[in-house]
């Protein structure tokens, strides 16, 4: 019997329209206007697609969005400035720094350059440090890790005392899902390239997120029978039936591991929807935090 698929646009579309609805409560009862800022230094194709997404989803909820772009040569002082004038301006309640930055750029550097109140990516080294902690709580959690937390709540599947194995320890998904898990208290094991009889360790998960970058890495017999499968991975493969040649998976082998597991993520349309979702979701929070209508 198949796995029940997790659709990740649907949820995130469902998540947009309570956000649509709570802002617009926010403008009529407290006269607030939550405000994102999205900045964009050089011109990568990339990066330039995910800003107008974020842009575009946030006006869709009604969310006041600024997207400064400086040029690739911009210098270390001028892109600290502009989120310095961006701290400063109340309108604002969320920075982004879309990454990659340019390679003469100091990306730690900028992004702790970024209020702590407005960090709604989640990646300052307080709010990870807070998130680490035991009894300690971030302003905002990353929002990918945060995507995939609200995808397995949305399906009913309770957290607490399920073992949880995360493939691949990034700062930006592996590590931070981890101590959300474990601060939902679940039991955490986290794999990456040193990890013994990986399938072995695999196939003990309740819950199993892969994050590693490597297509289809994740086989059917890697998988306990009725797992919930969060996949993060987007790889391209070759595919000549294809018009642009190749087509995207991600890091399970999604027609084999459908088979075995419980629940499973498709590769797109699965964890992807969700981070701009809990962007716009940290946006809304912030806004209600600077007006303290939220702690």
């Amino acid at each position: 019997m198949s796995a029940q698929l997790i659709d990740g646009k649907a949820i995130a579309k469902t998540i947009q329209a309570e956000l649509t609805a709570e802002v617009a409560m926010l403008k009529e009862k407290y006269g607030i206007t939550p405000g994102l800022a999205t900045v964009l230094v050089g011109d990568n194709p990339a990066s330039q697609t995910y800003v107008r997404m974020k842009r575009k989803r946030s006006a869709e909820v009604g969310i006041h969005s600024v997207g400064p772009v400086l040029p690739a040569d911009a210098t270390q002082e001028q892109v600290e400035a502009l989120v310095r004038e961006l701290n400063a301006d109340p309108a604002i309640h969320g920075i982004l720094v879309q990454l990659p930055l340019p390679k003469h750029l100091d990306e730690e550097a900028v992004l702790n350059t970024i209020s702590l109140e407005k960090d709604v990516d989640g990646f300052h080294p307080l709010n990870i440090g807070r998130l680490a902690m035991k009894g300690r709580r971030p302003m905002f959690a990353p929002c990918t890790p945060a995507g995939i937390i609200e995808l397995i709540d949305r399906i009913g599947v309770p957290i607490e005392g399920k073992e949880a194995v995360i493939l691949g320890r990034s700062n930006i998904v592996g590590l931070p899902v981890s101590m959300l898990l474990l601060k939902r208290n679940a039991t955490i094991t986290i794999c990456h390239s040193r990890t013994r009889d990986l399938p072995s360790v695999t196939r003990r998960a309740d819950i199993l997120i892969a994050a590693v970058g490597r297509a289809q890495m994740v086989k059917g017999d890697w998988v306990k029978p009725g797992a919930v499968v969060i996949d993060v991975g987007i790889n391209r493969i070759d595919d000549p039936t294809r018009k642009r040649g190749y087509r995207l998976v991600g890091d399970v082998d999604f027609e084999e591991v459908k088979e075995v597991a419980g629940w499973i993520t498709p590769v797109p349309g699965g964890v992807g929807p969700m981070t701009i979702a809990m962007l716009l979701k940290n946006a809304v929070t912030s806004a209600k935090r600077a007006a303290g209508l939220v702690e």
